[in-house]
């Protein structure tokens, strides 16, 4: 494939990625909750609220966004990888969505007030919370605005990479003549990539992992992300050449350097790129019998 800027790019900050996204939650957190308590102290100033200290919308503020970013922000971005929001999935796992909402809420709320209850008793003050289920109602309210972006910002974050980095697609039965490649095992799969279109040999396929509704394909130092499920890509590959290893996982044995067995049936699989693919006792001896046929492995 032809090397380009925004490839080069990527591949440079592929080592940064997680601590990037980090970063951004971090930043994108620290600044809304700092601008809410300055608005919100300049509003008590200008109302001459003279019983309210100084320091009280700097507790409201940043314990809410202490629980987003330690609790919420995580188990959004595991829920959405879990299920994700596809064109042909999102009225059937919207419902979920929804659902999730409510204890997310909950848990955002409780733990909100719990911190601001230490930090008002750590200042000598007692908090009030008011109502219980008003303010539980209140904040759902707020909260389930917040949740919607958060999923939005998350879907559309990944969809940016795959397109950047290349999603991966099945050749297709031509509407005419003969098929490129036999649609029921393909030799080749098709690769989108900054707008262009590639032919890549599934012999080059040097591991897979399933990843909720795709299976990331390691193709020469590449990911790229394939919308099936991994029972159907180990349909589509030759039997010889790749065997499937753990219910997540679908190694290339030619790829395979050694076998490290572990306590309790396991084994760890060391692969020529570096990859440790983790192998499970129900796969295993499967994957010795087929490596009978082939090259010998390192055990």
């Amino acid at each position: 494939m032809d090397r380009t800027p925004a490839r080069d790019a990527l591949e440079r900050f592929g080592p940064w990625q997680r601590s990037a996204e980090i970063l951004f939650w971090v930043l994108l957190v620290t600044i809304n909750c700092a601008g809410n308590a300055l608005t919100s102290w300049m509003d008590m100033r200008r109302a001459g609220l003279s019983s309210r200290q100084g320091w009280e919308p700097w507790v409201w503020e940043f314990s809410s966004g202490l629980m987003w970013l330690l609790v919420l922000v995580p188990a959004i971005v595991w829920f959405s990888r879990r299920m994700p929001l596809h064109l042909d999935t999102w009225r059937r796992r919207l419902p979920w969505y929804l659902l999730a909402s409510v204890p997310m809420s909950v848990v955002h709320v409780l733990g909100m007030f719990g911190l601001r209850m230490l930090a008002y008793r750590w200042m000598g003050e007692h908090y009030d919370v008011g109502s219980w289920p008003r303010e539980m109602f209140y904040e759902y309210l707020k909260d389930v605005r917040t949740f919607v972006l958060i999923v939005a910002c998350i879907h559309a974050y990944r969809f940016v990479l795959r397109r950047l980095r290349g999603e991966v697609q099945l050749l297709a039965a031509p509407d005419e003549g003969p098929a490129l490649d036999p649609v029921e095992r393909p030799e080749r799969l098709l690769v989108r990539k900054l707008g262009r279109d590639f032919l890549v040999a599934t012999a080059d396929i040097e591991w897979a992992q399933a990843a909720g509704n795709y299976v990331n394909l390691r193709v020469r130092g590449h990911d790229y992300p394939l919308r099936i499920t991994m029972a159907a890509l180990e349909e589509k590959l030759d039997p010889a050449c790749f065997a499937r290893v753990h219910r997540s996982w679908l190694i290339n044995l030619g790829h395979l350097v050694s076998i490290k067995p572990m306590d309790g049936g396991e084994a760890q699989l060391q692969m020529d790129d570096g990859q440790v693919v983790p192998c499970s006792r129900r796969y295993l001896p499967a994957v010795r019998v087929l490596l009978e046929e082939g090259q010998p492995v390192v055990v």
